[in-house]
């Protein structure tokens, strides 16, 4: 009986399920890709690919009206009756014949405007339509290299054998393809749960596809849209401070409902908006469909060169909602004369439009991937897969995942790594990586000549810095372990320091790590170490001024970090600290050289004998809490990623106590806390805040490496993308305390809002910072700085530059400078 039941089951599933499937092409039988095809009046739908082929599932069998939907074409309506699981339907699609009365354009009543008002004054109804739904989602993302050239400033570029295999003697290829299954809930303006069902990566059957709902929700009937920068919606709110609009003609749909097609063009060029066609339903004003372009400097990224988004809505009479069905994301990218195109499609069907959501339905966790989500067999995928694959795309798949298996062989993986880990005699000086990949462990010796290595500071005199570091992982686990020594000599003190350290990670769920560290090192007094290396050594050398003042430090640590709940995560550790005074041993410098440089005694710059504090040791313990409020998250099956919700802030706190040391006087109790948080202001830029706050107890008689010391800068060079932990004219250690204090950093970035509107300005493409910084103290008048400066200031694709005026005021003494941001050095230190 059970059986009976079973088989009488799967004949009544075959027999109320079809495919339809073709090609569309136009009247001289060129294919059309993306052309949206739906079942009239439900949410059944899929878009032809490249090739122009197509393939949709019908569930319920019968008179099928199906709409082939294509902008620039006439929309067709086909009614099918299947008498077979699978249905041929090749369509010829004819252009549409666009009309537009003659009419005299009137700057003063622009037909144009007029639509675009209703448009947007009918934004709020037509957006709450689609408000919440329920739908199934598809996406398919590829990335393809062309043009890849032999060398890069001159040197000759060694790929390795993987992506080597996947690209042409052109040079050309496909680096990824994925696909992503998924059921999606959705409630505006932010409630989003995505479950993915089926994941599929090219050539990786342990990857997961990022190509996620969560990360493709772009809505026009939003003021802005975020592209790393907000863009401004044709139909937003102020659109008209952006935009210029020309109806160009007008069609009717397969429905009756006369269509408008706008285009768009921006009334200022460095702007960060779209350009190209927005068509608009008469009488209601809805969005029929989206084809717009981005250029990458108007998003504040030089290297995309252009970015086009398609959208297309498909109408139910039934509840008389136009839903979007499909929507491509194309782009082209390029740097150091490789170039780059991207494409994403993404389909979404079946929707359900519920009066509202149970409570639970929406969490923190807005991705939740199946076990087996990667595991589905090519029958699953052939099956279900809304647009066809291309002959390139199947090729791919083909080739990558037959080459899967030999790829991830021990013989193969070794054969790779001997070429690789091939030892040449310059890799004593230059530094050597050695990789064993099929047992998942490395080596890596750091070298003595690479930019880190060679430094220069008065303690040390020119010192060398290298070392050796070993780790190993997995994967599926989320384990790493990693055991590193660092090894240091300086030429004018004579003296060798190392310092080792061992960390482990447990896992990727809760990121669970456990640290060991310990041996001697030179350590700034302020441990944020607020002067790099690099910049000290220039510093000095070129201009005598050595501001980083040093002590030796011998030491044992062992800390644990760990999130212990959703959005806190905690860090602790207790140290062995035995801490010594160090003295200048060196005058060299490359100029200037008969001035003299300062002593190491932060405290006192012309005191060459006398030390900032006495030898001596103690135990320190450190308590500290990141607290991200509304944190979001993706679940997968090897782990977990979390995502920081903009909304909220983010809170840090802090205890720190010193206990058994050499003397009482040196044992003190400290708690601190700060709140970071970015205002965004939507199109007109965001203010970035950082108020920090602590008090110490029992801190009389503390040595001075304990004070709190904050992050000045007397070299006028920034190396940081934002200045919201730093005080830019104020000298390293004058302020320094052991009492209590606030400081506050406000910095506001225009993102363009400003400076795209200034002619002549508006082409450096460039940004306005404004900031304020104030330091409070018990004992002594605030330290107060007003900056202005201009950012994403560069040649050509690199924006890696920034300057700054600042004035900085503390008990009547002003002062005056420019700060250099060179934002590429936080990279080379």
């Amino acid at each position: 009986m059970r059986n009976f039941t079973l088989l009488a089951f799967l004949i009544f599933s075959i027999s109320n399920f079809a495919q339809i499937k073709g090609t569309i092409t136009d009247d001289k039988g060129n294919p059309l890709p993306f052309v949206s095809v739906f079942e009239e009046n439900t949410y059944t739908g899929t878009t032809s690919n490249e090739q122009g082929k197509y393939q949709l599932n019908v569930k319920e069998i019968g008179k099928n009206k199906i709409t082939f939907q294509y902008l620039g074409f006439k929309t067709q309506k086909i009614t099918v009756w299947p008498d077979s699981k699978t249905i041929v339907l090749d369509v010829k699609m004819q252009e549409e014949s666009f009309a537009l009365n003659e009419v005299v354009i009137d700057p003063k009543n622009n037909p144009a405007n007029a639509i675009i008002k209703s448009a947007i004054a009918h934004k709020k109804e037509n957006s709450e339509k689609t408000s919440r739904y329920t739908a199934d989602f598809y996406s398919k993302g590829m990335f393809k290299v062309k043009d890849l050239p032999k060398k890069i400033f001159g040197k000759k570029l060694e790929l390795g054998d993987d992506m080597a295999s996947n690209l042409d003697s052109t040079g050309t290829g496909i680096l990824y393809l994925s696909e992503t299954i998924s059921k999606v809930s959705y409630e505006k303006p932010n409630k989003l749960k995505e479950k993915i069902e089926a994941s599929k990566i090219s050539g990786n059957n342990r990857g997961y596809s990022y190509n996620t709902a969560a990360l493709s929700t772009y809505d026009f009937y939003d003021n802005t849209l975020d592209f790393d920068v907000n863009l401004i919606s044709p139909i937003a709110d102020n659109a008209f401070n952006y935009y210029k609009y020309q109806l160009e003609g007008t069609f009717f749909d397969s429905n009756n409902h006369e269509i408008n097609k706008i285009k768009v063009t921006p009334k200022r060029d460095k702007e960060p908006v779209f350009e190209g066609y927005i068509y608009i339903v008469d009488n209601s004003f809805a969005i029929y469909a989206i084809d717009l372009n981005i250029k990458g400097y108007r998003m504040k990224n030089e290297f995309t060169e252009m970015m086009t988004l398609k959208q297309s809505f498909s109408y139910n009479s039934k509840n008389k909602i136009w839903s979007k069905n499909a929507q491509t994301l194309n782009f082209n990218a390029g740097i150091f004369g490789v170039k780059f195109s991207g494409q994403f499609n993404y389909v979404y069907s079946n929707y359900e439009f519920p009066d509202s959501f149970e409570k639970k339905t929406f969490g923190n966790e807005i991705v939740a991937f199946d076990l087996n989500a990667n595991k589905k067999d090519d029958a699953f995928w052939n099956e279900i897969r809304p647009i066809p694959l291309t002959i390139e795309e199947s090729a791919d798949y083909t080739k990558k995942d037959s080459l899967q298996t030999i790829r991830k062989s021990k013989k193969y993986t070794d054969s790779v790594d001997a070429k690789n880990n091939k030892f040449k005699i310059f890799d004593i000086l230059m530094g050597y990586d050695y990789k064993n990949t099929f047992s998942k462990y490395s080596f890596k010796y750091d070298g003595l000549l690479n930019i880190r290595s060679l430094n220069f500071n008065t303690v040390q005199g020119f010192n060398f810095n290298s070392g050796f570091s070993f780790k190993t992982w997995n994967e599926e686990k989320g384990k790493t372990t990693s055991i590193s020594t660092t090894l240091n000599y300086g030429f004018s003190d004579e003296r060798f320091r190392a310092a080792g350290e061992f960390s482990h990670k447990f896992n990727n769920v809760n990121y669970a790590t456990i640290g060991v560290s310990g041996g001697t090192k030179t350590m700034q007094f302020n441990n944020a170490e607020p002067i790099s290396k690099l910049i000290n050594s220039i510093s000095s050398l070129f201009f005598k001024d050595n501001y980083m003042k040093l002590y030796n430090l011998e030491f044992a640590q062992i800390n644990y970090s760990q999130d212990v709940a959703n959005g806190v995560n905690l860090f602790g550790k207790v140290a062995y600290e035995q801490r010594k005074p160090l003295f200048n041993t060196t005058d060299y410098s490359f100029f200037k050289r008969d001035d003299i440089y300062s002593s190491n005694n932060p405290l006192a710059p012309n005191d060459f004998a006398t030390s900032a504090f006495d030898p001596h040791h103690l135990f320190k313990a450190n308590l500290n809490a990141r607290i991200n409020f509304g944190n979001k998250y993706i679940s997968r099956p090897d782990g977990r990623y979390n995502f920081k919700d903009d909304k909220y802030p983010t809170i840090l706190l802090a205890f720190e106590k010193a206990f058994a040391g050499s003397d009482k006087k040196y044992e003190f109790e400290r708690i601190g806390a700060a709140v970071l948080y970015d205002l965004s202001l939507g199109n007109k830029g965001v203010i970035g805040t950082n108020f920090k706050a602590g008090k110490f107890f029992n801190a009389e008689n503390i040595s001075f490496i304990d004070y709190k010391h904050f992050n000045g800068n007397q070299t006028h060079i920034g190396t940081t993308d934002r200045y919201l932990n730093v005080f830019n004219l104020m000298p390293y250690y004058k302020n320094s305390t052991n009492d209590s204090y606030f400081e506050a950093h406000l910095e506001y970035n225009d993102t363009g809002f400003i400076m795209n509107k200034i002619p002549l300005l508006n082409l450096l493409k460039s940004t306005m910072n404004l900031g304020f910084h104030s330091l409070a103290l018990p004992d002594r008048r605030p330290y107060t700085e007003f900056t202005v400066g201009l950012d994403n200031l560069g040649f050509g694709k690199f924006k890696v530059f920034r300057i700054d005026y600042v004035h900085s005021y503390q008990s009547g003494i002003k002062q005056d400078g420019v700060v250099f941001g060179l934002k590429i050095l936080n990279v080379l230190n």
